[in-house]
């Protein structure tokens, strides 16, 4: 593979009597159409209006990438479900609300990969980042000892969707491209930047375990973390997932769910597409700053994005709400792909006892069932939700670090982190609420 650059652009192959493969580096994800990313953020799908989803039929691409890199693999061919956090619509309003911008350390550096007629075959979702906050996957032991040894740990190169702590493909490629071919080229490309940019290392996070399996074989180091989903058994309804229960566990959470909203006057909603309004993220807004300024002292999000999101993405969204006496108390949001449903942000004005369990996981639980999802995400971390029914699932993330000293004891420690969740994942799961066998 040949390459050259310049200001905002590099050849990423080019055999002679074929097609020119480049890759480009966007400022922006403005600069790009919504239409041309999300045919490799999610094909497949296709939004419109305020969020509507809807299928389209692949347009059979020719796949010149596979001969212009010299490979000889066949082209995916699996179904890939429609994931929220990767569309134009998402990603870009984390940018036009200013959330996520050089001002606030997430420079975008958005790599696309197209043929020479200026057509999208893949994209990253990439920013040039001054430090480690907003990831949910920590590297600060790192920085800090890479600074302690003469080296400066930022720029770094991220690889994410900025606060979202979701799993999704990161690597985009289109329907008519050969993924591994697309993989291989963005991957390389990301390298190629990191050394442009004078950045330290790449990091991919929450990618999928495929993904993960690809740059391994690449050589980026691996990493593993813990989080906890729900899965939908066929489930019909609430009562149907806890009849899988131990009876102890069944009773807990029917216990749970009655003191939840045993408070006088308090009632749930559920509010989705066309009637979310701006007063619902006026609520929602003051619950997420208040949890937020308690948790980390700034919230990464401001009003605006909510905004934005209501506009672009309604109809993907869900607010669970807690009313009480006529008044909003507390609220949970979550987006909506074509299988899961992603519990993202949570808050409360009034404090009652199991409040946030019922928004946050039973009332997610009943919609996913509701609505026929395959699964709930409920976010990073907490062992506390095993006992209501989301077990243990392992995440991923790779990252390329340049410096050979950094690069190996990030290796050894990484070869001892991923042991120790695989054991600890093992152990919760015996712990889990099911009935044993």
């Amino acid at each position: 593979m040949t390459s050259s650059s310049s200001t905002d652009s590099t050849s990423a192959a080019e055999n002679s009597g074929q097609q020119t493969i480049s890759l480009r580096v966007l400022s922006s994800l403005s600069d790009v159409a919504p239409e041309a990313w999300d045919s490799v953020a999610n094909p497949g799908w296709r939004l419109s209006g305020s969020g509507t989803l809807q299928k389209r039929q692949s347009k059979g691409l020719l796949d010149d990438l596979t001969s212009a890199l010299d490979i000889e693999v066949n082209p995916a061919s699996e179904e890939i479900s429609f994931n929220p956090f990767l569309s134009h619509a998402f990603l870009d309003a984390l940018e036009s609300s200013g959330c996520a911008t050089g001002d606030t350390g997430w420079l975008p550096r958005h790599l696309i990969l197209e043929d020479e007629t200026g057509t999208v075959l893949g994209a990253v979702p990439a920013y040039l980042k001054s430090h480690s906050q907003g990831e949910y996957v920590f590297d600060h032991g790192w920085a800090d000892a890479f600074y302690r040894a003469g080296g400066e740990y930022y720029p770094k190169l991220q690889i994410s969707v900025p606060f979202t702590p979701a799993t999704g493909r990161r690597f985009l490629t289109g329907a008519g491209v050969n993924r591994e071919a697309g993989l291989q080229a963005l991957a390389a490309g990301l390298v190629q930047l990191c050394k442009r940019t004078g950045a330290s290392s790449v990091h991919s996070t929450f990618l999928t375990e495929a993904e993960w399996t690809t740059l391994g074989e690449l050589g980026y180091l691996q990493r593993t973390d813990q989080q906890f989903h729900w899965e939908n058994n066929g489930y019909d309804s609430f009562d149907n997932f806890l009849a899988d229960l131990a009876s102890r566990k069944r009773k807990a959470i029917r216990k749970e769910r009655r003191e939840a909203l045993c408070a006088e006057g308090i009632e749930v909603e559920w509010i989705t597409g066309r009637d979310l309004t701006e007063a619902h993220w006026d609520a929602f807004y003051k619950f997420y700053m208040d949890t937020g300024s308690r948790k980390w002292g700034r919230p990464y999000l401001n009003r605006n994005f909510f905004s934005l999101i209501n506009e672009r993405l309604a109809e993907q969204t869900l607010l669970v709400l807690a009313r009480r006496n006529g008044r909003y108390i507390a609220g949970a949001l979550n987006f909506m792909g074509s299988e899961t449903l992603f519990g993202r942000h949570w808050g409360c004005t009034e404090h009652h006892p199991f409040l946030h369990f019922e928004l946050c996981y039973y009332q997610a639980i009943d919609f996913a069932i509701d609505r026929g999802l395959k699964r709930v995400e409920a976010g990073a971390q907490g062992a506390h939700k095993l006992a209501r029914g989301y077990m243990p699932a392992t995440t991923y993330s790779a990252h390329w670090i340049a410096h050979e000293g950094l690069h190996q004891a990030v290796a050894d420690y990484l070869e001892q982190e991923r042991f120790a969740v695989e054991r600890e994942n093992e152990a919760l799961a015996e712990h889990a609420p099911f009935k044993k066998g």
